[in-house]
C-alpha cells in the first residue's frame, strides 16, 4: 500500500491539507503518461462563513514546463464552509514526466463580500519511476 503524505498550509483562518497520491494503473509510463490523484481537506477554523469562488493551479513538470490553470470553484462546487466546516474532494492531473509539482491558491469571499486569497501548499508529484540520486 502507498504510505500518503500529507501537505498543509493555513492562510488566515482557512487549513488546507493535500494528499497527492500517484495511480500507477491509470498511467502508462512508456509512452510518458504519469498519472496523479489529489485529495484535498478545507479546514474553516474562523468565526466567519466563508465561500470557495476560484481555484488556481500552476501544475510544473520535471522539465520545468508550466501549465496554469483558472476556474470556477473546484470539482463543479462553490461550496460555503460554516465556521468548523470541513470540504473535502478529489481531483487529479496527468504528467508528461514522471514527477512534478503543483501549488496554487483558492479565492475565498467573506459573508461581507470582501475577498481573499487561501494558498494551497507546494506538493509533490513523485511516481516511482523517478530515478533519484541520494548523495
Amino acid at each position: 500500500m502507498q504510505q500518503l503524505l500529507s501537505y498543509t498550509q493555513t492562510t488566515d483562518t482557512v487549513k488546507v491539507t493535500v494528499f497527492p497520491v500517484y495511480l500507477e494503473s491509470q498511467s502508462a509510463p512508456e509512452s510518458s503518461q504519469f498519472i496523479w490523484a489529489y485529495h484535498v481537506r478545507i479546514e474553516n477554523l474562523g468565526i466567519e462563513r466563508c465561500h470557495l469562488r476560484n481555484r488556481y493551479w500552476k501544475i510544473t513538470d520535471a522539465l520545468g514546463r508550466t501549465q496554469e490553470v483558472w476556474g470556477d470553484g473546484v470539482v463543479g462546487e462553490e461550496p460555503q464552509l460554516l465556521p468548523g466546516d470541513i470540504f473535502e474532494y478529489t481531483s487529479g492531473t496527468p504528467l508528461s514526466t514522471s514527477s512534478g509539482i503543483m501549488m496554487g491558491f483558492y479565492v475565498m469571499e467573506k459573508e461581507n463580500g470582501d475577498r481573499f486569497q487561501v494558498d494551497v501548499p507546494a506538493f509533490s508529484l513523485d511516481s516511482p519511476h523517478e530515478f533519484m540520486l541520494v548523495n
